[in-house]
């Protein structure tokens, strides 16, 4: 700032004077002793002192203490950083009127008479709450994104053997203790349901950047996840129509091993037969070796992501049907939009994947003539969520 004036001294003063007293941010300038001589608009808006409140005070009016003002006039004086005699966007603490502490960062200069003493200096200070504010809310975010995926890849496990467990009650059980077994299932998959959903909202909430909050100690404010945790009726299964996958060839590929051993345990009840990779180059082991009928992989892996792994496999096995999943609650990285540009028959876009219409699209993928086909699923581009499927 300083540097400008300088540069431009054939502006009038008064250019200048006006341009600092508007500046919404805090200037502050101190004489050699330490009194302010110079406080503006944006000082009061700020800090809450009126000028004439602090005019020919000591500058401690603004610090907590003076330990913190000696800290930054020592970090001013070192022959480090930016030079002897100014700091630029150093964080300290400023006081307000009302004692409250608030962080700010300032760039500051010591002004040095013709004898190179020391004067006086001048500080331009900018409240940066809301830039830590900002920072805070994309590390939660981070946070959030992180932590749903990981709930969400347990969720998928336990909709699996929730899902597991059901069919096997449904097959040894009598038609009375079916009723109790039948009741204990639907609680607890309403409330798999039910995480399910707060970590859709929280994906939701992500990518909004907006959420609610509600009440929950006086004064004390949380963020409003609240779902519906309606029950979903269990309904015994047909014996005639049980085992339509039998004999498939699944290749299952995710770097989580308990998502594959749950999806493996889950088409093995199917009667497929199953194998695993713990990542994409694995997977491709598996395609240079052993015939599949489709291939069913995560989105998110570290080596080799699920866009690459359908690229890969395209050019290798360009019939084989491919099907991505992800435990994200949107597809940040466009993985399943680019694949299905490039011609991505099925997608299941959510976990936990809904068993049900897993093993309907993976019936629609390899065995067309034996699936009933769904309003909601498209020719080309099979779509399924988490969801139970709602006829259109």
């Amino acid at each position: 700032m300083l540097e400008c004036v300088k540069s431009n001294m054939s502006l009038p003063p008064q250019y200048f004077q006006k341009l600092v007293e508007s500046c919404p941010d805090i200037i502050i300038a101190v004489d050699r002793q330490g009194t302010i001589t110079f406080y503006n608009d944006g000082a009061r808006q700020n800090l809450g002192f009126s000028p004439e409140e602090v005019l020919g005070k000591n500058v401690l009016e603004v610090y907590p203490d003076i330990d913190e003002a000696r800290r930054v006039m020592g970090e001013m004086r070192a022959d480090e950083g930016e030079g002897k005699g100014r700091v630029r966007n150093f964080e300290t603490i400023f006081k307000t009127k009302k004692g409250e502490k608030i962080p700010v960062a300032i760039s500051a200069s010591i002004i040095y008479d013709d004898d190179g003493k020391e004067s006086g200096s001048i500080g331009f200070a900018k409240d940066i709450r809301e830039l830590r504010r900002r920072d805070q809310l994309a590390t939660l975010c981070e946070f959030a994104i992180g932590l749903s995926h990981e709930i969400n890849n347990s969720l998928e496990v336990l909709v699996n053997q929730v899902d597991m467990l059901q069919k096997y009650v449904g097959r040894v059980a009598t038609d009375e203790d079916y009723v109790v077994e039948a009741e204990r299932l639907e609680c607890v998959a309403s409330q798999i349901k039910k995480i399910q959903d707060i970590t859709g909202r929280i994906g939701q909430m992500t990518e909004e950047g907006h959420y609610d909050t509600k009440e929950y100690l006086n004064g004390k404010m949380m963020t409003d996840l609240h779902v519906d945790g309606s029950k979903k009726c269990l309904e015994r299964s047909k014996p005639d129509s049980r085992y339509p996958l039998s004999g498939l060839r699944i290749l299952v590929v995710d770097d989580d091993a308990g998502v594959c051993q749950s999806l493996k345990d889950l088409l093995e009840e199917e009667r497929c037969n199953i194998e695993t990779a713990a990542s994409g180059v694995v997977a491709m082991e598996w395609l240079g070796r052993q015939e599949f009928d489709v291939l069913l992989s995560d989105v998110v892996m570290p080596d080799m992501d699920g866009y690459e792994l359908y690229q890969a496999s395209k050019k290798k096995m360009p019939n084989l049907p491919v099907v991505l999943m992800t435990a994200f609650n949107y597809d940040r990285d466009h993985i399943i939009k680019r694949s299905c540009l490039e011609g991505l028959q099925g997608v299941i876009f959510k976990k936990p994947v809904n068993p049900v219409m897993l093993k309907k699209l993976l019936l629609q993928q390899c065995r067309p003539e034996q699936a009933n086909p769904q309003p909601s699923i498209a020719p080309q581009t099979a779509i399924a969520s988490t969801e139970n499927p709602k006829p259109n």
